[in-house]
């Protein structure tokens, strides 16, 4: 058993014994948000121990590797240090309600199914195609966890519009709901989350341009993936863009943001079969 397997289901018990904690917090009816600087720490403990399984996963062979349940584990992962950092400015606690569990189920995927039984082997021939590879997965990564928190939002938006019988006793998933940050709060981590993911995106469309010219000698390659990556380009940009001018928020924002990562992630599909092509033309 490798160590990225060991460590994967090490951070799947830590991510366990953390959850049991704040979901007892919930059913003894206590403010999630006034939770020692014990849990932080131990958290903190988790993502290192987490991203140290994916970089041995990753980079065990010297070239990058990753599969499905890599990918997962890195979004995972990218996302608690968001949420690490951010909750020592913003009270958004009721958050881990969700993470936490997600950890557990991810975390146990990727030790069952690690990258040395199933995985895409990429040779980075230049250090520029490194660049590219790496921006383009921490952006993909970045607008996933914004259209993750585009969800929750929309979930939580809906709650605060339906009626409300005070009379009976609120079922677990409305406690897990009211748990929730405030939407106001929610929609200035999601937009950071989406203008990181947008700057990362246009630089892995930059340097996937000079990849491109290097390898196959034009600038864009006339195939599905860059047609629907450009597109989310636009649509992100013209969110931010909106956004500053205007003052776009709400249902207007989830839903350019949806709508983006939808095109971003037919883009995603194609890149195992676009990676190969430019690895066979450059060999």
């Amino acid at each position: 058993m490798s160590y990225d397997i060991v460590l994967h289901y090490l951070a799947a018990l830590f991510y366990l014994g953390l959850g049991i904690s704040i979901w007892s917090h919930l059913f003894k009816h206590k403010d999630l948000n006034k939770r020692p600087i014990l849990s932080s720490l131990v958290l903190l403990a988790i993502i290192i121990i987490q991203g140290i399984a994916i970089h041995i996963g990753m980079l065990a062979t010297g070239h990058i590797q990753i599969n499905w349940t890599l990918g997962l584990s890195f979004t995972l992962w990218l996302g608690l240090i968001v949420y690490w950092f951010e909750s020592h400015f913003m009270k958004i606690n009721g958050f881990q309600l969700l993470l936490l569990p997600l950890g557990v189920i991810i975390c146990v995927l990727a030790a069952l199914i690690p990258t040395s039984e199933v995985s895409t082997t990429i040779h980075a021939q230049t250090n520029l195609f490194m660049v590219h590879l790496i921006t383009s997965l921490f952006a993909y990564s970045l607008i996933a966890l914004g259209s993750l928190q585009a969800l929750i939002m929309t979930g939580l938006d809906n709650y605060l519009h339906k009626p409300q019988d005070f009379s009976t006793q609120p079922n677990l998933l409305s406690r897990v709901l009211d748990a929730q940050p405030p939407l106001l709060v929610q929609e200035k981590l999601l937009f950071r989350l989406i203008w990181l993911g947008f700057i990362l995106l246009t630089i892995a469309i930059i340097t996937g341009m000079f990849v491109s010219m290097n390898i196959m000698g034009v600038i864009l390659p006339s195939d599905h993936k860059t047609f629907f990556t450009l597109i989310s380009w636009v649509i992100f940009g013209t969110l931010l863009f909106g956004r500053m001018m205007w003052g776009w928020r709400g249902r207007i924002a989830l839903r350019w943001t949806l709508f983006g990562f939808a095109l971003l992630m037919l883009a995603y599909t194609g890149t195992r079969l676009i990676f190969e092509e430019l690895i066979q033309q450059g060999a």
